[in-house]
Order: structure tokens, then sequence, then C-alpha cells
């Protein structure tokens, strides 16, 4: 999981869904250069590097605390199960862990205040994927991948979730119409995630999980009518720059008090 970032992951992102979103677009007329498209290029060059360093110093921590809690009997059962029911188990822990990582960041106005910057994006492709604050993804990479190394899954089944977590978070966000059909409702898509979103009210903290939207429909949070959101974003006022995006959350702890009259 961890190690130098791997730069032409980006270039093989941008070959396959520049095409594909030219192919099967949900919105013919955005642009590939759209909107802010020069503030999300900065962020995927640079916050790789940010959140790898964060996720190896909390790892550090916490695995040597939690490590030893779980009993060796434990970690050897996972170990000794099928490689296929480990896969199906990984996803299951990793993306509730997701799930709840994510809905705290709505639920809690200072954790908000982080994420609202992912939800700053007003058009959607698969470079949206990328503007995300490190913080959010230090928080939430940490519920999600924490508990696999706890419990001592396998490390090609925790390969098979990394690689698939990766690829599934960019087309999620991507400007395609292109899903699958009555699957949508168990695999989350372009479809499922557009709608988390979305900026109509009743649209507002829905769809939370990265690929398994049976969680949401069992948390009371899935919402995806039979057609697309108008329109994408957030009221708070998010800057549009990298650098004031990266502040964003934390200017209230540097802002001067008023003076009283």
């Amino acid at each position: 999981m961890f190690g130098l970032i791997d730069y032409e992951q980006y270039l093989i992102a941008a070959l396959i869904f520049i095409p594909f979103e030219y192919l099967f677009p949900l919105r013919a007329s955005q642009k590939v250069f759209r909107k802010d498209w020069r503030n999300d290029v900065i962020f995927l060059l640079l916050n790789g590097v940010v959140i790898q360093l964060g996720l190896l110093f909390i790892f550090a921590g916490l695995i040597t605390v939690l490590k030893p809690i779980v009993p060796h009997s434990v970690t050897d059962v996972v170990r000794a199960q099928p490689i296929w029911l480990q896969i199906i188990e990984v996803l299951l822990v990793a993306d509730l862990g997701f799930y709840m990582a994510h809905r705290a960041f709505h639920a809690f106005p200072s954790l908000w205040k982080i994420h609202a910057v992912h939800h700053s994006i007003e058009e959607l492709d698969w470079l949206a994927a990328y503007r995300v604050h490190p913080v959010d993804q230090i928080i939430t990479k940490t519920a999600s991948f924490l508990p696999l190394f706890v419990l001592g899954f396998s490390d090609n089944a925790m390969l098979f979730y990394l690689l698939t977590f990766k690829w599934q978070s960019t087309w999620i966000h991507s400007n395609n119409w292109f899903g699958f059909g009555p699957l949508n409702w168990i695999i989350a898509s372009p479809k499922f995630h557009h709608w988390h979103h979305a900026l109509e009210p009743a649209a507002i903290d829905k769809n939370f999980a990265g690929q398994l939207p049976l969680l949401d429909w069992i948390g009371g949070t899935l919402f995806m009518p039979d057609r697309m959101p108008a329109g994408y974003g957030t009221t708070d006022p998010v800057p549009t720059r990298y650098d004031r995006q990266i502040l964003y959350p934390f200017r209230s702890w540097f802002a001067r008090p008023a003076k009283s009259e």
C-alpha cells in the first residue's frame, strides 16, 4: 500500500478515462478541460505524497497498539480462509469503515469543512476524484484499511481490494452514463455516486458507501432515482485555488476575534 508515488498510474488513468468519457458521456457538452481542471491536476500530483506519509505515520502507531490486542487464533483463522472468501470479507470490512468515516465527515461540522473541499466540485469527471483534502483521505483510508491489517487478511486479498478501490473511486466520479443496470443497486456506479454530489435537497447526506450500496440501504441513506442530478457542488464558501482549499477547513483557527465596541 505504501511506497513511492507511481505517477505513471495517473497517465494510465487519463488514457483510459478521457476516451471513455468521450465515447459514453453523461454530459456531452462538458469539456475535457472543464472548470477548475488545473486545480484538480495539482491535487492529483501533490496529494499522493502527503497522504502516503500521513498513513505511514498513523499506521505505525496504531498497528503497534492494536495488533497485540487481536488474538493469534483470530488472525490464523482469517488467513486460513480461501482467497475468494477473504476478498469478499475484505470488501465488506473495508467499505463498512469507509461508510462510517464518510458519514462522520457529513455529520460533524469540523469534519465537514474538510470534506467540503471534495464537494466543491461542480463538474464531475475522472479527475474530480482527486480533489480531496489530504486529511480527509488519511482519516478515511485509515478507517478502511487499518481493520484489514489488524485482522490479518492475506496480502493478495488486500492487494485485490486496493486495486479495485483505486479504479472504482475514479470511475464513479467520471462523466459517463455507463453502469450495471439493476446491479447499480449492488455495485457502486457513477449513477450512485453522482447523487452523493448532487445539490438537490433530497440527495443531501446520501450514498456514503464507496463500493457497496447495500450499506446505504441498511443505513437508510440510499438515494438513487431513475434519472441523473441536475447539478453538483456545495453551498459552502470553499475557495477555488489549491492552497486556499487546503487551508479552508482551518482558517477559523487563525481568524482574529471581533473587537468589542
